[in-house]
């Protein structure tokens, strides 16, 4: 299919599927709130890239080789392998199977964008759609202490719906940032934070580094002006600033340099590592002001 000359693509009203996979119940449980949040979190990237043109799917994002195309095949590809690691396990298992092999052949890239390249913008964002309905709708299945198999080892459900939380927005940073636009910024990141927190210790150990002495408090303000803390609130050392901040370091979408974060030598030294996704080590962008 030819790209269209202008105008965008025809914005299907998503959310109103989603709202019939996802209610929130009267006596809701944190699974339930991560869920939920997730599918909001998924709507707001739907509402930057409802209406772009054919060729602002084609532009370039702070990914190097991605294109805002490829960040949207990217969310596709892994919201279907999550769905299937919920609903079909054996399945999922051949997928990762494949998902390593391909990384070792043709490239991940190939393996995991090749098709969704093939499509025209129109039909890649209904492929999206699509996928992450049924990542919505396999989610119905899980309850809290469920764990779920992963590319490594499995997760709980909490934090494997947080992980696919976080992506989303991350990636959607991506987008936003290609196309000049800015990404809505909402209590909703009190989960990525959170995750941000919780992986200090991985963020040294997946680069065989030992993790220094010392805990380290985090203290930040929402988007709506709540204090969010982690750690002791006694430790000398800290991280303070916005919760935006915190999270577009620990995604690796911002160098601490370049945000308003106030940290001690101890924090600096975990934020400059700060990995909050699996996978091989990953040094995040250098510092604009550099």
């Amino acid at each position: 299919m030819a790209a269209k000359p202008s105008g965008g693509h025809s914005h299907i009203p998503a959310h109103c599927v989603v709202n019939n996979i996802v209610q929130q119940p009267a006596n809701d449980t944190r699974l339930d709130g991560v869920r939920h949040d997730l599918a909001d979190e998924q709507q707001a990237l739907d509402d930057i890239v409802a209406h772009i043109t054919d060729e602002q799917f084609q532009l370039p994002t702070p990914s190097p080789g991605w294109s805002v195309a490829d960040q949207m095949g990217h969310l596709t590809y892994f919201d279907a392998a999550a769905a299937s690691a919920i609903s079909d396990p054996e399945g999922f298992a051949d997928r990762a199977r494949e998902l390593y092999e391909g990384a070792v052949g043709p490239g991940i890239d190939v393996h995991t964008l090749g098709a969704f390249r093939s499509l025209s913008p129109s039909a890649q964002l209904a492929s999206w759609r699509h996928n992450r309905m049924k990542l919505l709708e396999a989610s119905r299945s899980l309850h809290e202490g469920d764990r779920v198999a992963w590319y490594g080892p499995s997760m709980g459900a909490v934090s494997f719906l947080t992980a696919r939380l976080m992506e989303t927005w991350a990636h959607g940073i991506d987008v936003a940032d290609a196309l000049g636009v800015s990404h809505s910024s909402t209590d909703r990141l009190r989960h990525v934070a959170r995750l941000g927190f919780m992986t200090r210790k991985w963020s040294y150990t997946v680069r065989g580094e030992d993790l220094p002495d010392g805990e380290v408090h985090v203290a930040l303000t929402s988007p709506s002006g709540e204090s969010w803390t982690w750690g002791d609130e006694s430790a000398i050392d800290t991280v303070r600033g916005s919760a935006h901040d915190f999270c577009l370091v620990v995604t690796q979408r911002r160098h601490v340099d370049d945000t308003s974060l106030e940290t001690s030598d101890l924090a600096r030294n975990w934020l400059l590592r700060a990995q909050a996704f699996a996978g091989a080590a990953s040094d995040g962008p250098q510092a604009r002001s550099s």
